[in-house]
């Protein structure tokens, strides 16, 4: 069966963006996702990449134009802002998407059941009552998916999730591969349908 591998974080903006654009080519390509949920905090930091986020200028455009325009044309429902709580720990959240299975379809709900909470309704991820609630709405056992979130094995499993993207270089979340090839941010999701489909050529040299 087809793959794609889905890197990203329960709180992740653009990942909401392309959630339901995600789903809809995995289930037209016959695809299963394989959730690897990681701590994009600590990537963005060992890319160095945290002075470049923080300038006003560079947050305006990525984290607000850009963010805004490409949820209406995905026709995505947005705040219009940051959610209030968007700085708060996600990270139960992100296990819990781990203890319930790389590829169960119940994953795929709850993924996409956190990024709208979080983005479209102000949900804090950080609220073990919200995530409950969530994964209910989810078809989901709330209670034991965060019981087993606590487990020592899970939380491994999010820490390698997170020392694999930097070790493969990953820029942030989302990021997609298809038979090895990466695509970073929902805005490749178009060449990730093609990826599907049909591989893209590869005969560039490997810069040095």
């Amino acid at each position: 069966m087809k793959r794609i591998e889905y890197f990203y974080a329960a709180y992740s903006g653009y990942a909401w963006i392309g959630s339901a654009r995600l789903m809809e080519i995995a289930a037209a390509a016959g695809a299963v996702l394989v959730h690897r949920p990681f701590h994009l905090r600590t990537l963005v930091a060992a890319r160095g990449n945290a002075e470049r986020i923080a300038d006003p200028v560079y947050r305006n455009y990525a984290f607000r134009r850009e963010i805004e325009r490409w949820a209406e044309f995905r026709g995505v429902r947005m705040l219009g802002r940051t959610p209030t709580h968007h700085q708060a720990s996600y990270e139960t959240a992100n296990r819990m998407l781990i203890a319930n299975g790389e590829t169960d379809a119940g994953t795929d709900r709850l993924a996409h059941a956190f990024l709208e909470a979080h983005w479209a309704d102000d949900a804090d991820l950080s609220d073990l009552a919200t995530l409950e609630r969530l994964a209910r709405a989810a078809g989901l056992d709330g209670a034991a998916l965060i019981a087993a979130a606590g487990a020592p094995e899970i939380g491994a499993r999010h820490e390698a999730n997170t020392a694999e993207v930097i070790e493969r270089g990953f820029f942030g979340s989302p990021t997609y591969v298809v038979d090895g090839d990466v695509f970073y941010g929902q805005d490749r999701l178009e060449l990730v349908a093609r990826a599907l489909e049909k591989p893209f050529a590869d005969k560039w040299a490997a810069l040095a």
